[in-house]
């Protein structure tokens, strides 16, 4: 079968097409027809070297932890009746990108009928953590909610998402056309993040409704993280869960305890086998009811993972990039 291989750490160069033996599904498994391969921000850091704390991943290895396909095969112990259906699963830190995986049965979630395949593989990570994030953050009617991100696939999602809630949006994008994507999905107001005044800006934008915002959801980390955390209100909730700038917001715990601020971190969105079946679920009836629309810039056929992982280092797309099998 076809996969996608990073034979050393380094740039997008060195992700190569390979052929590799076949998977066989052991026992309380089963073998996945894969149609489409999620892929994140994180996947482009970790092919790079960075976050060996969080990630235990040694080359050469096939990238991708998240896919959407069609249930061929199952091991022993498995119910028969998985053959056939439409599933996303979570493989694994590695292991995704590839025509055929192998997954436990206990990360299968079945797609629903109304929701495509492409769509779902954009919701099997970013989805799964958006509902974890909101369940922590628990935003409310009338609340400021300061987003950083907003314009990636999983702020695209969150955007939909707090909209359907009641708070006021506050969203950071970076250019025009991003700016008008967010606002499109529901932003209440948007702040030009390529701007270097973006945070005054945005305190006169959350002063115009109290000032501060409630809820701080940091997708970008870094110094912008921690500029967004003096917005925060004082007893407000600050979620530093996003590091593309290459690491998390710095915030200091001592000064959050001081001003009542409760801090939220990528601890908090590591999810059992359980939990993140049952939020899968949640985040596909999401779609299936009309309710939220998954933002895919493009898709890649298997062999250009390069050009994918590219394209989201270069922060050229719109929402996700995902890669197909089928393509």
């Amino acid at each position: 079968m076809r996969a996608v291989l990073v034979g050393e750490t380094g740039g997008p160069q060195t992700l190569v097409t390979t052929e590799l033996p076949d998977p066989v599904a052991g026992p309380g498994e089963v073998v996945i027809e894969v149609s489409h391969v999620d892929i994140g921000f994180v996947e482009t850091q970790i092919r790079m070297g960075a976050f060996t704390d969080y990630f235990q991943v040694r080359t050469p290895y096939v990238p991708g932890s998240g896919v959407s396909g069609t249930v061929r095969a199952v091991g022993e112990g498995v119910d028969p009746g998985w053959r056939g259906r439409r599933v996303v699963a979570f493989v694994g830190t590695t292991g995704g990108c590839a025509e055929r995986v192998v997954a436990s049965v206990d990360r299968l979630t079945p797609v629903p009928d109304g929701v495509g395949l492409r769509e779902a593989a954009a919701l099997v990570h970013d989805g799964v953590t958006a509902m974890a994030l909101l369940d922590a953050t628990a935003p409310k009617p009338g609340e400021q909610v300061l987003l950083l991100g907003a314009s990636g696939g999983m702020g695209t999602l969150l955007v939909q998402l707090l909209h359907t809630t009641g708070a006021r949006i506050v969203a950071v994008a970076r250019g025009e056309r991003k700016g008008a994507l967010v606002r499109e999905l529901g932003a209440d107001a948007v702040i030009d993040g390529a701007q270097p005044d973006w945070v005054e800006r945005a305190r006169a934008v959350l002063g115009e409704a109290g000032g501060a915002a409630d809820v701080v959801l940091d997708g970008v980390g870094g110094d912008a993280g921690l500029a967004a955390f003096a917005l925060t209100a004082d007893g407000g909730r600050f979620s530093a869960h996003g590091a593309p700038t290459g690491g998390f917001a710095p915030v200091d715990p001592q000064e959050a305890a001081r001003r009542s601020v409760s801090l939220f971190g990528i601890a908090d969105v590591q999810l059992t086998d359980t939990e993140r079946v049952r939020l899968t679920g949640r985040a596909l009836a999401e779609p299936d009811a009309g309710r939220l629309r998954p933002v895919i810039g493009r898709v890649y056929p298997l062999e250009q993972a390069a050009q994918a992982h590219a394209a989201i280092e270069n922060r050229t797309l719109l929402g996700k990039a995902l890669l197909s099998t089928e393509a």
